[in-house]
């Protein structure tokens, strides 16, 4: 099938059943199209939606999300997961306002060029809200032409990456191309899905050469296998008499990266030794049901403990902060700790 044939096909598809009612696709603008992009990386669309929603009712505009402060973002963000993609859209919001007076740039290179946009999410930006030829290969867009194609390989490796690009630049129409886009995703996310995909009414079945072998689930390759190794951890949650949970601000890199988290310690002994620094007493630490979470590279057993102190009320040093279960501010949180403090409010 040549490239217009290719694209005409998606089109018409995409006019009878594509989507046209995400929120990000009313009142479209490049800052929509790059916040939701974010969100979507890694995340599924239903999931997004009331992310994106209240992002949008805190944070309406670049100059807005520039002026928030990190907390804020993260905040708004807690649940989402990956939190290096809010702080380089933290990032790129306040370069966004400072170096293009609040406009997004029309050139590629320099989207690209912000912190957290890769190339295909700057192609979504620029073909959906801005209508030039671009380019996208998301996780989606990979599957859907590995699959037309029978790419072998895993897409992470080099050479399946550059064929891919290859063929997504070819397909990519000169007219309506915004519309182009949504629908190679749309394609990728109800029809050629991972497991079941819906290849008779497929509008590219014709030439898919992934069906014509009888084997579209073999393509994309997949990952090669590790095995993921296991961490644990004590995280105490060290409440003061009037039910606060003391926290501390991770910081900006690495794990949990400008999170409000509890102290992750070793063992008991950091546990004592912390409590020497601050000069609390404490009551015999009591074991609270155990937590796993699952990192992209490695699991974390979170081996919770309720450590009741005698402690000050309110009063922290920078970095940290007592946190009010009852009334709780609007802090960055990781989802696993979300989930240890509404335990621990129980026990108030």
């Amino acid at each position: 099938m040549s490239s217009s044939l290719f694209s005409d096909a998606v089109l018409a598809w995409y006019d009878q059943h594509g989507r046209k009612d995400l929120p990000w696709q009313h009142a479209m603008t490049p800052y929509r199209v790059w916040v939701s992009e974010i969100m979507l990386q890694q995340t599924q669309v239903a999931t997004v939606i009331p992310y994106f929603e209240r992002f949008m009712q805190a944070l309406p505009d670049v100059g807005a999300l520039a002026a928030a402060t990190p907390d804020e973002v993260l905040h708004l963000w807690t649940g989402l997961g990956y939190y290096s993609r809010a702080r380089n859209l933290h990032k790129s919001a306040q370069r966004v306002v400072e170096d293009y007076a609040g406009d997004f740039p029309r050139d590629l290179e320099q989207l690209v060029s912000l912190p957290g946009i890769g190339r295909s999410t700057a192609g979504a930006i620029a073909s959906l809200s801005m209508g030039l030829r671009a380019p996208i290969l998301d996780g989606n867009v990979k599957r859907v032409l590995a699959r037309y194609h029978a790419v072998a390989g895993w897409p992470g490796e080099k050479a399946v990456h550059d064929r891919l690009w290859l063929i997504a630049e070819r397909y990519t129409p000169h007219s309506r191309v915004h519309h182009y886009t949504q629908a190679m995703m749309d394609l990728g996310a109800t029809l050629c899905t991972r497991s079941k995909p819906s290849c008779l009414v497929c509008p590219l079945q014709s030439g898919c050469e992934a069906r014509m072998l009888g084997q579209p689930t073999q393509y994309p390759h997949a990952k090669p296998r590790k095995q993921i190794p296991v961490r644990q951890c004590l995280m105490p949650l060290l409440m003061n008499p009037d039910g606060d949970v003391w926290l501390q601000r991770r910081p900006d890199s690495g794990l949990w990266g400008g999170l409000w988290c509890p102290p992750q310690l070793d063992d008991q002994l950091q546990l004592q030794s912390l409590l020497a620094q601050q000069g609390w007493e404490a009551e015999e630490p009591q074991l609270l049901e155990p937590l796993r979470h699952t990192f992209s590279h490695f699991h974390l057993d979170i081996q919770p403990l309720l450590v009741r102190v005698t402690a000050g009320h309110g009063v922290a040093e920078a970095g940290q902060v007592w946190y009010n279960l009852r009334q709780p501010s609007r802090l960055g949180l990781a989802a696993p700790v979300k989930k240890l403090l509404s335990r621990a409010e129980l026990t108030i």
